[in-house]
């Protein structure tokens, strides 16, 4: 199978349990006293449902932003405590820092996780944030209990240390003329052809309007980091929910010793939460029964 890197991919190529007594609701906390969540001063914007003893933390794609997981988010958050950020950078989030790196990323969740005092974390992360959510893991062992990633790791083979010139290529052409460049091939390698053409527009019109620079910075810096090399480091099962439009290279996730379990999705492109989200839902319940129920052995 040839390989190749996560830009090249892209560019040529986020009553059953009640007992004979209800417990009291547990007292709502106001908007106005939410936690304002910032890294070395960068702040970071997210929406919190705050009850749950198990946390789902949704950590969008490239260009996008949380509001991508709001079918996920009302969807869980009657069983579990659902926080989705805006990554800085993106959203509604900061942009006043230079680093733009995984590690940088996986430091701002730590952040989240740290000032919520987020316990029993499943980190949920889309496109470029399947390298974020380990990293991120890797800086929490103690708070995460699960990995699952959306449309990526289909290329765990990829050796990001090998020189890729259509990558190179990529970035100038992109800096040098952003739209023109950029448009196109995420036109061409991001959807299906029955992806809904309002998620279509929706996710070009994000790419379109995002900071140039930091959208440029950020995934050809993820482009260099050795997600599957630090995925197997970090000993944990990973759950992808990918879908089948373009194919996952599951040989190269066993040959570098990566624990995973793939639950394809099939008829979508590489927005599955939005394109299908009941069979995305579907499927991300499965991942998290699996995680519990593994968090649980002894």
């Amino acid at each position: 199978m040839k390989r190749y890197s996560p830009v090249t991919l892209m560019a040529v190529l986020s009553a059953t349990l009640f007992a004979c007594h209800q417990a009291a609701p547990e007292k709502e906390t106001p908007a106005s006293e939410a936690v304002k969540i910032n890294n070395q001063g960068v702040n970071i914007n997210y929406d919190d449902s705050k009850k749950g003893d198990t946390t789902l933390l949704f950590v969008h794609g490239w260009c996008i932003n949380k509001g991508y997981w709001k079918d996920q988010f009302d969807f869980f958050q009657s069983k579990y405590r659902v926080v989705a950020v805006d990554l800085p950078g993106f959203g509604t989030s900061g942009k006043n820092r230079e680093k733009w790196t995984v590690e940088a990323y996986g430091e701002d969740l730590s952040a989240v996780m740290q000032q919520l005092d987020l316990k029993n974390v499943i980190l949920v992360g889309h496109s470029m944030s399947g390298n974020i959510i380990v990293e991120a893991a890797l800086q929490n062992k103690d708070r995460v209990i699960g990995l699952v990633g959306v449309d990526n790791f289909k290329n765990a083979g990829w050796d990001p240390t090998q020189p890729d010139t259509a990558a190179a290529n990529f970035y100038k052409g992109a800096r040098q003329n952003y739209k023109a460049v950029v448009l196109p091939y995420s036109s061409q390698y991001l959807f299906s052809s029955t992806t809904d053409t309002l998620v279509k527009a929706k996710v070009l019109n994000d790419i379109a309007n995002a900071d140039t620079l930091i959208a440029i910075d950020c995934l050809e810096r993820g482009d260099s980091y050795p997600g599957s090399d630090k995925l197997a480091s970090l000993k944990k099962t990973i759950y992808l929910i990918n879908s089948d439009y373009t194919p996952t290279d599951t040989a190269a996730l066993t040959k570098k010793g990566i624990a995973y379990m793939l639950l394809p999705i099939h008829g979508t492109g590489h927005y599955p939460m939005n394109e299908n989200p009941s069979e995305f839902n579907t499927r991300l319940t499965q991942a998290i029964e699996k995680i519990g129920a593994s968090s649980n052995e002894p």
